[in-house]
């Protein structure tokens, strides 16, 4: 059975796609191809380049989040993403490409000047990587052969498309979830909700494509930005897959009955 894995955009939050990935490891749950967005397509990336679950949670950790905030005035886009891109180079290879990868891999992107979603799955890895999580307007787009690209949550942020005819089993993972509970009381979770509804829109409609979807709950009580509640989040992502043991199981032994 070839299992096909789609993982959401979503931050901070996305720190829960480790939890999951270290989850199947653990089952059993083999992945044969991945599709990503935003934080999705960095979990995807480096597990499929071999590292575990528990180091990019390291790396990931050891990126100060100030290191990443840095003003990129006079640009579209007032930040830089300078710093991840050379974490990127430092653990990938300057010359990373796709087909280094010990799985395929596809990353969407945003293509601000046509308005449409753009899949990457060979050639250079870097480039489409680091636009893929560069939110419009807050990150500077990236130029990358004649294209301007931006964070590819914004028309796709549950990439289930490409994986259709690809592999036997979709299995769709949304770090996302909407907190109907909540308050917004400042105009930043103004606009963080703004954005947080209007990215949630584009997933509804994909969710019937997915044989199985996870969409740990809990996570919906933490900020975009919570990164310094990694390892929580990341063990929201693991607990929640562990519960599912059974069900995913019974899945993989249903299709391959079939």
């Amino acid at each position: 059975m070839q299992i096909g894995l789609a993982l959401s955009g979503g931050a901070a939050r996305g720190i829960a796609h480790l939890g999951v990935l270290k989850a199947f490891d653990e089952i059993g749950i083999k992945v044969a191809i991945i599709s990503g967005v935003s934080s999705g397509a960095i979990a995807g990336v480096f597990y499929a380049s071999g590292f575990s679950p528990d180091e990019i949670l390291k790396l990931i950790k050891e990126l100060r989040i100030y290191r990443i905030m840095r003003p990129a005035f006079g640009q579209i886009g007032f930040l830089h993403l300078d710093e991840v891109e050379k974490l990127y180079i430092k653990h990938l290879g300057a010359d990373a490409t796709f087909e280094d990868l010990t799985m395929p891999v596809i990353i969407s992107a945003t293509e601000m000047n046509e308005g449409v979603t753009a899949y990457f799955s060979s050639g250079n890895l870097i480039k489409p990587l680091l636009a893929s999580s560069a939110v419009p307007v807050l990150y500077r787009p990236v130029s990358y052969n004649g294209m301007l690209l931006n964070d590819g949550g914004l028309l796709n942020n549950m990439p289930i498309d490409p994986l259709e005819g690809n592999c036997d089993i979709k299995i769709g993972v949304h770090t996302n979830p909407v907190n109907h509970q909540a308050r917004i009381t400042t105009l930043r979770s103004m606009i963080e909700r703004t954005v947080h509804l209007a990215i949630n829109n584009n997933v509804k409609p994909r969710i019937p494509q997915c044989d199985f979807f996870i969409e740990p709950q809990d996570l919906k009580y933490y900020r975009l930005m919570s990164f310094r509640k990694a390892d929580e989040i990341f063990e929201i992502g693991y607990r929640y897959t562990m519960n599912l043991k059974e069900n995913l199981l019974e899945l993989t032994q249903e299709k391959s009955s079939l």
